[in-house]
């Protein structure tokens, strides 16, 4: 094989200047790859490709044998090379793959010709002069040498550390003779370079005189900021800047304009890019589990403690409708024949129970790489809010699945208020136009907001339903907190409120407690008379019977799976729900279009 001179591309387990260690096997497929030869990285321009490298993988790292072309720039770079002018090598790598700050995976697109590396073990160690190698090498040892060849002396003279100065003064001798001023510099200069905790103010207690002396070595200098080639590596260009700036007004964040720009231009050019690398680690606000970012939640504690509770899962309820105007007691009169009563209207129904769960798997290594908090307890906790989460709504509303869902909670299991047969609901509703006509009339100097106008047709409505109500005691009140906000934003002709707290509102609705339930937002139900949109629910939850045998309560399992190295966990319960007591909730609605028209929100669920 034909070739100018060899070196290592690139040396593993050895930590560069861009703070990245490249690990064995990294470039491994590499192997027999032919590269173009560049220099210093230059994309700009045909001249700055010099010739090829062929790469080959090896246990220290990635080795390649280099040929230069015909061009006047090649020939150049070749003289430097031969003349020992140019000794370094350097990488450009991309699809990057990292464990930490180490790089697992990449692939090397070029090698360059530098004058300085970020690999310090990355150099060209042979050179070839008419196809064979010559007896010159580079021999590079981390220290400042240089190579002196010459028939004339001995083999021990070859090599010989470079002077500092020409008067042999040390750096000791010259830290000895600057002023206190300029020592003070200097220790603000080793302590960036070393990172150690000196204070830049002056505080050398970490710093010893004697370490300074000829046996220090500065590893790189800190005010150069320049590529090998010339090019400055910390600097972004004008054009760059202001898409970065416009991006992070878009953004809202600089670090995330910064973060953007430099996955786009992702790649492994050894030298100074990773200026993510300035910015401090992130830190925790709270140590411990992750804060759960979920609705208000506070309906379904209402709504799961305030059902009664029994121990039977499959459940009948029967009741006698004594209120027929028919079913009265008759006066005798002798020698007629008395008359048989009007039969007692009977309401009956059972109700089975059906099982509700929530499953989850985890990768065990996850649980125990995690150990801030307990993982599979917290996922336990979330697993719990969401099985009652969704018993609460199939009680009040259903779980809105289509009736083909495998995983439907069926209406006749748990039997949701909202949508229940009318001896057990009472629907009303909410007759905007009327209310508008009864506040304004013909009095044109009135002008009454729509939001109260909107308040009082829902107070309206909800008091003349309860005159209908046969449930014990008072009902709390669910609504939609869009509703809700428009009654408390209601105002009379001063523009006063006329609501100021939930509670005064309740009193003039007269219920217990009001809660709000997001769930209700565009939750409708079909009616002959048209699509109905629900506001709000009555129900004094003692009238709701929630039945579950002993081993039917909520239950958690946990089973580990060999196979897939994962904990899989379950938690699940068996229940039946319905209304006890017949006309025992009152649900108001508004016309679909009516509530359009008044700013209610409507979405698409039904």
């Amino acid at each position: 094989m034909t070739y100018d001179f060899s070196g290592w591309a690139t040396k593993n387990n050895v930590l560069c200047a861009d703070g990245r260690t490249i690990r064995k096997d990294a470039f491994k497929h590499n192997d027999g790859c032919k590269v173009p030869l560049v220099w210093a990285h230059k994309h700009d321009s045909p001249c700055s490709v010099l010739g090829h490298a062929l790469l080959k993988n090896k246990d220290e790292g990635v080795y390649c044998y280099c040929s230069f072309n015909e061009s006047e720039e090649a020939q150049a770079a070749k003289e430097s090379v031969k003349h020992g002018d140019i000794v370094a090598l350097s990488i450009f790598a991309n699809h990057l793959k990292h464990q930490g700050s180490d790089v697992t995976y990449g692939d090397i697109k070029e090698v360059s010709l530098v004058l300085a590396g970020a690999n310090p073990k990355a150099f060209i160690d042979s050179i070839l002069s008419h196809g064979e190698e010559t007896d010159m090498a580079y021999i590079y040892t981390g220290e400042n040498l240089v190579l002196e060849h010459s028939d004339n002396k001995n083999d021990d003279d070859d090599f010989k550390k470079e002077d500092n100065t020409d008067d042999q003064e040390t750096i000791k001798d010259i830290f000895d003779s600057m002023t206190d001023k300029q020592k003070k510099a200097v220790y603000a200069i080793v302590g960036a370079v070393s990172h150690n905790d000196t204070d830049t103010d002056g505080d050398d207690s970490n710093i010893k005189h004697d370490d300074l002396g000829g046996n220090y070595e500065m590893k790189h200098n800190i005010f150069d900021q320049n590529d090998a080639g010339g090019n400055q590596k910390n600097v972004i260009s004008h054009a760059e800047q202001i898409d970065i700036i416009q991006h992070a007004k878009d953004t809202g964040t600089f670090r995330k304009a910064m973060r953007d720009y430099l996955e786009d231009n992702s790649s492994l050019e050894h030298g100074f890019n990773d200026v993510e690398s300035l910015f401090p680690d992130y830190k925790n606000l709270e140590t411990g589990a992750p804060d759960k970012i979920q609705n208000d939640n506070s309906w379904v504690h209402a709504v799961i403690s305030k059902v009664h509770k029994s121990p039977m899962s499959r459940v009948r309820t029967l009741q006698a409708d004594i209120r027929s105007a028919q079913l009265r007691a008759s006066g005798y009169q002798k020698g007629n024949k008395k008359k048989l009563s009007k039969l007692i209207n009977l309401l009956k129904r059972t109700t089975d129970a059906q099982t509700v769960y929530v499953k989850d798997a985890l990768n065990r290594d996850d649980i125990v790489d995690i150990t801030d908090f307990d993982y599979i307890e917290y996922m336990y906790g979330v697993m719990k809010d969401v099985l009652n989460e969704e018993v609460a709504s199939a009680i009040l509303i259903g779980d809105g699945k289509d009736e083909s869902d495998e995983d439907k909670i069926f209406p006749d299991k748990i039997r949701p208020i909202y949508g229940d047969d009318t001896a057990y609901t009472i629907y009303a509703n909410v007759d905007v136009d009327a209310a508008r006509e009864e506040l304004q009339g013909s009095d044109t100097s009135k002008h009454f907001g729509e939001n109260y106008i909107l308040a009082e047709a829902f107070i309206t409505a909800a008091l003349y339903a309860r005159e209908q109500y046969k449930g014990k005691g008072t009902p709390d009140l669910f609504i939609d907190p869009h509703m809700l906000n428009v009654m408390l934003l209601a105002r009379d002709l001063n523009g006063r409120r006329v609501y100021n707290t939930k509670t005064e509102l309740a009193t003039a609705l007269d219920a217990e407690n009001i809660y709000t339930v997001e769930k209700f937002s565009g939750v409708t139900r079909s009616t002959k008379d048209g699509t109905k949109s629900l506001l709000g629910l009555f129900v004094n939850l003692k009238n709701y019977n929630v039945g579950s045998t002993k081993g039917g309560e909520i239950t958690k399992f946990n089973q580990f799976d060999i196979d897939f190295n994962q904990e899989k966990m379950l938690i699940e319960t068996r229940l039946s729900g319905a209304l006890a007591k017949a006309y025992s909730a009152i649900a108001l609605e508004i016309p679909v279009s009516a509530s359009s028209s008044h700013d209610i929100n409507e979405d698409d669920t039904i």
